[in-house]
């Protein structure tokens, strides 16, 4: 099963929160993690990671904290989950390493690219601001279908 590290589900709330408040200044990790009873020193090591890779901007001083480096519409889902877990790989067959040693005997390899793609190409799709307006209004499904190269439906979500 795919699932999100913590990290990257508290960094997609606080950029979600940042959002939200973006008429605040600036806002402290302290005050994002107290909405959504997160730990205060992970949240603030995650909002410098993602201030290191240009997603938020850092103020520093006694009304400092964090705030939107840029349009929550330009933020996507997959940029906030590279920043804080690195590259999403969804079985052992693709790595930041390379590839498993069975590659070369592999039955299955090309139909799970295109799953990792599809499921990367999802996450691209879906942007803090789509978080934003989800939380204001019911929230619109999305349907996803995963096809084979011949057509066939292999998973259809929402």
């Amino acid at each position: 099963m795919l699932r999100l590290t913590k990290k990257a589900d508290y960094a997609l709330m606080a950029l979600k929160y940042l959002a939200e408040h973006q008429d605040a200044n600036a806002l402290s990790a302290k005050d994002i993690a107290e909405a959504y009873h997160i730990p205060h020193q992970l949240l603030a090591k995650i909002l410098q990671k993602l201030a290191k890779v240009g997603l938020v901007k850092s103020h520093a001083g006694m009304n400092g904290g964090y705030a939107l480096a840029k349009d929550p519409r330009r933020i996507s889902a997959f940029e906030v989950i590279f920043a804080i877990d690195g590259p999403l790989f969804i079985t052992s067959c693709f790595t930041h390493e390379g590839n498993c040693d069975l590659t070369n005997s592999c039955t299955i390899k090309e139909p799970l690219a295109r799953v990792n793609e599809t499921i990367s190409s999802v996450l691209k799709n879906i942007h803090i601001s789509d978080l934003v307006e989800e939380g204001r209004t019911p929230m619109a499904r999305r349907l996803v279908t995963i096809r084979s190269a011949t057509g066939e439906k292999i998973l259809q979500a929402f």
